[in-house]
């Protein structure tokens, strides 16, 4: 089990992250989205054992992108700096960031360097898989369990969509806590799904690394588990694409964000010990909101049901989608949603302001493996 570091594997420089992934870059894994789609919901495959076609967006969708990151940046900035602010409260200054790859990369990257502008901290940052149904990379736990104290560990992710992600966590560190105790929580930048009291806002709202896939994350993939290539002893996998090097975007992101370190640190400040006060408890009401939009829209998996802009995102770019709820008092962070909506010609369904706690749903197609038609 070697880790691997930029620029070898990905284009984020060695310092920002160790990857506690194995490199599958030269294996072809691809396959187009009504496939996959078909696969996984016939139960004939996994959705980590293959890889969705990597988007590539036209000029359209690429000025949204950056119009976007121009209008979020500090907003971006601000939560990124109160997120960091409360995991230091809790793991004090010898923290671990680990950040589950590749939505919550970005993030932790983005954190590693708040610590060490606000602080003077060098906090290690490293980036592992879990996989929704199959949990944790256990190879990559003990990794970090040999080298650090797994009370010092905080795990990060972009964002929460109905909570999934920290359910799995939290059950797969249950599991592995006969070999080393590792905390169960997790850091978020946005908490639309109200699951965890660590967040930077729970605001919904269009996080830019979201928009795109690897050219934001490090030109890294989503991670692969798949029984013919990753053995007992090795780590999950992903694939570097280099060959997508000239569409790279993932340091312009980092950079617009950590630009406005400087002029949000006092707010920052002050809002960090706001936030630490106010009352941050869970109440899982983005859970109780996907399981009323699935039993209005007749669909019986809930896994079928993406809530909020991040995850709604995800299902345009690497699923088969049904349709998208849209919140009408929500404008620009939707232009994206609305742009690839209209290019795979997918119905956007506009519903009231109190629809639900989020910005948008996304509805994954729910008889795809049946020969359903959109």
């Amino acid at each position: 089990m070697t880790p691997l570091y930029g620029p070898r594997f990905g284009s984020y420089p060695a310092e920002d992250v160790t990857w506690l992934l194995k490199d599958l870059s030269d294996v072809r894994l691809e396959a187009p989205a009504e496939e996959r789609e078909a696969a996984v919901q016939s139960g004939r495959a996994h959705y980590a054992e293959s890889l969705p076609i990597e988007y590539q967006p036209g000029p359209a969708y690429l000025r949204l992108f950056h119009q976007a990151l121009e209008a979020s940046a500090e907003r971006v900035a601000h939560a990124v700096g109160l997120v960091t602010e409360l995991v230091l409260r809790e793991r004090g200054p010898d923290a671990v960031l680990v950040s589950l790859a590749r939505a919550g990369t970005p993030v932790g990257v983005l954190m590693r360097r708040w610590a060490r502008f606000a602080h003077g901290l060098d906090l290690p940052h490293y980036a592992v898989s879990i996989v929704r149904d199959r949990g944790i990379d256990r190879n990559a736990l003990r990794y970090l369990a040999a080298r650090h104290d797994p009370a010092r560990v905080m795990f990060v992710d972009g964002w929460t969509g109905k909570g999934a992600i920290t359910r799995e966590l939290a059950a797969a560190l249950e599991e592995h806590a006969a070999e080393a105790l590792f905390p169960g929580d997790l850091a978020v930048l946005a908490d639309p799904g109200r699951c965890t009291p660590l967040h930077g806002t729970r605001d919904d709202f269009l996080i830019p690394s979201a928009a795109l896939n690897s050219t934001v994350s490090g030109l890294v993939s989503r991670t692969v588990l798949n029984d013919d290539l990753i053995g007992p002893g090795d780590f999950h996998g992903a694939k570097f694409y280099r060959e997508l090097a000239g569409a790279d975007v993932s340091a312009v992101f980092l950079d617009a964000v950590a630009a406005w370190f400087p002029n949000i640190a006092d707010r920052v400040a002050k809002d960090a010990s706001d936030l630490h006060a106010s009352d941050r408890a869970p109440d899982w009401s983005g859970w109780e909101a996907v399981r009323r939009v699935a039993a209005e829209h007749g669909v019986d998996d809930l896994n079928k049901v993406k809530p909020g802009v991040g995850e709604t995102t995800r299902v345009l770019l690497r699923r088969v989608p049904w349709k998208v709820l849209a919140r009408t008092d929500v404008g620009d962070d939707l232009a994206h949603i609305r742009l690839l909506a209209a290019e795979r010609d997918v119905p956007v369904v506009d519903v009231p302001p109190d629809a639900f706690p989020y910005a948008c749903m996304g509805l994954v197609h729910p008889d795809f493996a049946r020969g359903a038609v959109q």
